[in-house]
């Protein structure tokens, strides 16, 4: 029995607890003494701070008035002067309001010789026009015929075509038949305006439609000539294009 009470009694006087103690103190003043160090380290925030701290805190790259090279910048300017160096969009689209008023100039005045590197060009906004006002004039008149025009369009064109790449050496595409066919019914366009104001199923009607028949035809055989290089095959190019312009004649007149 005084052996377990002496054994107890040696239990509690052993260092376990204050060496626990001991070492809670020394970890704390060490907690305390690292943090009053790096309170004394971190400047105040209206205190003079060294330049050596900055500098060696934050490392700065470059000189005083140039800014330091940042490449997100350079790619966002690059795209910018990419992006205004494009063209704009009628040009991306085709449309050229410049060469649409010569072609029509050329149509209008078939004497004026055409010139062929504007004529070889596919632009369809003018015959897309020119085919929608001879529809628009006709409706006035009374007639709806937009299916007509844009039938005998579509076929005659695919006829032509297959002829003048018979015709010629060169070849030509369909959109440049197209665009010259379309804009050589500029004068058709003017007969069917005729026709909403008086009647054309006479003789004044008759010989008026032969005249647009043959201005028509004239024009577009002169651009043909000129484009593919065809001399002295003009009256053999006008005479399908005259049967084509006579089918819209026969539109517009009945």
């Amino acid at each position: 029995m005084s052996n377990f009470e002496q054994s107890e009694s040696d239990f509690y006087q052993s260092n376990y607890a204050t060496d626990i103690q001991d070492q809670g103190y020394s970890d704390s003043g060490r907690i305390y003494h690292s943090s009053q160090f790096s309170a004394q380290e971190s400047p105040q925030p209206g205190a003079f701070v060294p330049l050596e701290m900055l500098s060696s805190s934050q490392s700065y790259i470059g000189q005083i008035l140039q800014p330091t090279y940042n490449p997100e910048f350079l790619s966002q300017s690059s795209y910018a002067d990419s992006f205004d160096e494009e063209p704009p969009l009628l040009e991306e689209l085709g449309i050229n309001f410049d060469h649409i008023w010569q072609k029509t100039l050329t149509v209008l005045n078939p004497i004026k010789p055409a010139d062929g590197s504007i004529m070889n060009e596919t632009d369809l906004t003018g015959p897309m026009v020119f085919c929608l006002a001879l529809g628009a004039t006709l409706l006035l008149a009374g007639k709806v015929h937009f299916g007509y025009v844009y039938g005998i369009s579509a076929v005659g064109c695919l006829g032509i075509h297959a002829l003048l790449n018979l015709m010629s050496i060169a070849g030509v595409s369909y959109g440049c038949v197209a665009s010259v066919l379309g804009y050589c019914l500029l004068p058709m366009v003017v007969l069917s305006s005729c026709a909403v104001f008086f009647s054309l199923q006479g003789i004044l009607g008759t010989l008026l439609a032969l005249i647009i028949i043959g201005w028509c035809s004239l024009s577009a055989s002169k651009i043909f000539i000129s484009a593919l290089a065809m001399e002295g095959q003009q009256l053999l190019v006008a005479y399908p294009c005259a049967l084509l312009y006579g089918l819209f004649a026969l539109l517009t007149v009945f």
